[in-house]
């Protein structure tokens, strides 16, 4: 079964965690504007939606769903949203498509967080995809000394800017042992706004993972 068709088998299945009459947080992605595609059939039990990106903001608009600044609502009862990466921790690797600040500030304000994959996403040990964290351009040099000495190799990503005004650095080759700890070392480093890394209150408390051979696999938080 190829990749688009397993992304479009997990989306469906993400339906039936909409909540009627709600505010769903929405990520970016792929596999997600396939998610928004399908909620167009189930658009009048939505509320309105928190968006993570202009892009996925565009087609929420287009199918008629209100979009919603997180700043006015005192609750988001869940964020749907992809990876890059995901282990069996719910620890991840996103910001691939530059939109991880926001993706990290929805994931960490929802109740609940659905992250969605097929099973390219899902691995024992995240780095193979490289990592992006997204710096203030003063900054650029510094960090990408700094994450150097931590031992990956980091490579600014071209002609991209993030909707923050920001850039992008994209890590390859880093050997990730313990997510949690690099997330906070990372984060730490001057001029860094958000690392790609998501584990803790931003980590997945479900993923569901579309496989060729076993259907939907479903993983809880521990």
């Amino acid at each position: 079964m190829n990749q688009n068709k397993l992304k479009k088998i997990v989306s469906k299945e993400a339906l039936k965690y909409i909540v009627p009459n709600s505010i769903i947080g929405i990520g970016t992605g792929s596999t997600i504007i396939k998610f928004i595609k399908l909620l167009k059939k189930i658009k009048n039990l939505i509320k309105g939606a928190v968006s993570s990106s202009f892009i996925s903001t565009n087609y929420l608009k287009k199918i008629g769903i209100p979009i919603i600044n997180i700043n006015k609502i005192d609750k988001l009862s869940i964020y749907i949203d992809s990876a890059d990466e995901i282990n069996n921790d719910l620890e991840m690797i996103k910001g691939g498509g530059g939109a991880l600040t926001k993706e990290k500030i929805i994931a960490a304000s929802a109740q609940k967080f659905l992250c969605i994959v097929d099973e390219s996403k899902y691995v024992k040990k995240l780095g193979k995809f490289p990592l992006p964290i997204e710096i203030i351009p003063m900054s650029c040099s510094y960090v990408v000394s700094e994450i150097t000495k931590l031992g990956g190799y980091p490579k600014i990503r071209n002609n991209f800017i993030t909707e923050n005004y920001n850039k992008i650095i994209d890590v390859y080759n880093f050997n990730i042992i313990n997510p949690s700890i690099l997330e906070n070392k990372i984060n730490n480093i001057p001029g860094v706004v958000t690392v790609g890394i998501f584990t803790k209150d931003c980590s997945a408390d479900i993923a569901l993972i579309s496989t060729t051979n076993l259907g939907i696999i479903k993983i809880k938080k521990k």
